[in-house]
């Protein structure tokens, strides 16, 4: 057999983590190139591979009723490093699956370096991939860096698009008073890792709420640049004083809602609204604050943070901040096998697509990784079915939009509402079901279909041990 060249992939996140994991895996070497810790970037702290830099959430883990547990069940059928060092590297989060950041990141790094078919190269690549480098994935994230992002823009002749995506605060847990705050998930849902108590949640009564809420409005944010003032924001990932703007309700109906919760120190009384932080770290020492990300100034933060019931005396091991984000106008650049049409020896992966989310972008590395490996093995791999997750995905990503004219097209989390539609779903007595149980029959129809289909899929694609 003639020597394969390497597959080259720029960008040590979730995304070229995945994407180098499945290349090797089909028995092709792979060289990963991550410039941290040599340049750093301006969200990131470590030098280590898959840092997550936002939440330690890969949100639901449910498989039967939520598209994102969907997603879950098709990484782990396809050997996703991703989701096996998530996994080992649970933390308790409800119904969510949750991990410990440090002990993710060194799980992925250590078993990159371990395998024989990866090399990873500590350097910058500064603008387009060399010309003898015959197959390349570009999974640099939102955060690619500048002269990269240059040469690609103009590659592609495309305007830059661009949202900006908002970290939350973490706390240490020693430092929240506790006859204050309490132990519970909502409706005491038990998830991967959990008992059914597993957020810290602080009460509010409505005026402390309203107050809270003035604070916000009137706290000084971070500016913005001349440049950065018309990009738009992500929808799921606002910053709170963004939510607030919108309406004095507006948080009390998203991060603060005070539903299915019961304050043990006052059971009598319904919290007006709730803030909950969840588990950051194993040893669960670190909380962070769910859906505070922010572009309050630093000082802002500490001031009205402090304000919330059992965080007066919160000791912040990362405050908020805010990141600019870059992504692809992806359904009119890149073809069905993720390649830039306009240089097909680039693929791309990851957030720089078009996907939100850490496991949507590991998705989108693991099919990058798998499209590559087959071409340099002389194969041809067939897209995976869009009535998965993963298909859903790969064809919102690459002609599920409508209009890919400029602006329109935006990242998106995987939802059922990327996959093609399902029968209105039937009961044993073959009669249509209707009321309360409608919604979550329809759900598992989704589930069921893709678990089906994608399972034939992985039986004859490169299958991952």
């Amino acid at each position: 057999m003639s020597k394969i060249d390497p597959i080259h992939v720029i960008g040590g996140g979730l995304a070229g983590s995945e994407a180098a994991w499945q290349i090797a895996r089909a028995g092709v070497p792979v060289v990963l190139h991550e410039m941290r810790p040599e340049r750093g970037t301006d969200a990131h702290q470590t030098g280590g591979l898959a840092e997550l830099v936002c939440s330690n959430s890969f949100r639901s883990d449910d498989d039967e009723s939520s598209a994102i547990g969907q997603l879950h069940y098709e990484l782990r059928r396809g050997g996703s490093l991703i989701m096996r060092s998530g996994d080992a590297n649970q933390v308790p989060a409800g119904g969510a699956l949750a991990v410990d950041r440090d002990g993710f990141s060194q799980a992925v790094e250590a078993a990159l370096e371990a395998d024989p078919l990866v090399t990873i190269d500590r350097r910058e690549v500064a603008g387009l991939p060399p010309e003898d480098w015959k197959s390349v994935i570009v999974a640099t994230g939102p955060l690619t860096s500048p002269d990269l992002a240059k040469a690609i823009q103009h590659l592609t002749g495309e305007d830059e698009l661009a949202f900006f995506d908002a970290i939350a605060p973490i706390v240490n847990f020693d430092s929240i008073n506790m006859e204050k705050a309490w132990f519970q998930s909502r409706y005491d849902k038990v998830g991967p890792g959990g008992t059914g108590a597993d957020y810290i949640n602080c009460p509010m009564d409505e005026e402390q709420y309203n107050a809270f809420l003035d604070a916000i409005l009137e706290g000084e944010k971070t500016d913005f640049k001349e440049w950065e003032a018309n990009t738009p924001y992500f929808e799921a990932c606002l910053p709170i004083e963004v939510m607030a703007e919108r309406g004095r309700e507006t948080l009390r109906y998203g991060p603060l809602k005070p539903v299915g919760l019961t304050n043990p120190h006052d059971p009598d009384v319904k919290p007006y609204a709730v803030i909950q932080l969840r588990q950051d770290n194993a040893l669960g020492t670190l909380y962070n604050m769910v859906g505070f990300q922010t572009k309050l100034r630093h000082g802002e933060q500490t001031r009205i943070f402090k304000t919330i019931p059992g965080l007066e005396d919160a000791v912040f091991a990362r405050l908020g901040g805010l990141h600019r984000n870059t992504f692809l106008n992806s359904p009119k650049l890149l073809d069905a096998e993720l390649r830039m049409k306009a240089m097909p020896r680039l693929r791309f992966a990851g957030q720089v697509t078009g996907v939100e989310g850490y496991i949507e972008s590991a998705s989108i590395g693991l099919l990058a990784g798998r499209f590559a490996a087959a071409e340099a093995l002389g194969e041809t791999m067939t897209p995976p079915p869009q009535t998965s997750a993963l298909g859903a995905l790969l064809g919102h990503i690459t002609g599920g939009h409508l209009d890919a004219g400029k602006g329109s097209f935006q990242p998106m989390n995987v939802n059922f509402g990327l996959f093609p539609p399902v029968e209105h779903p039937r009961g044993e007595d073959g009669k249509r079901v209707r009321g309360k149980a409608k919604k979550p029959a329809r759900k598992r129809a989704y589930t069921d279909r893709a678990k089906a289909d994608i399972e034939s899929w992985f039986g004859t694609k490169l299958a991952a041990e």
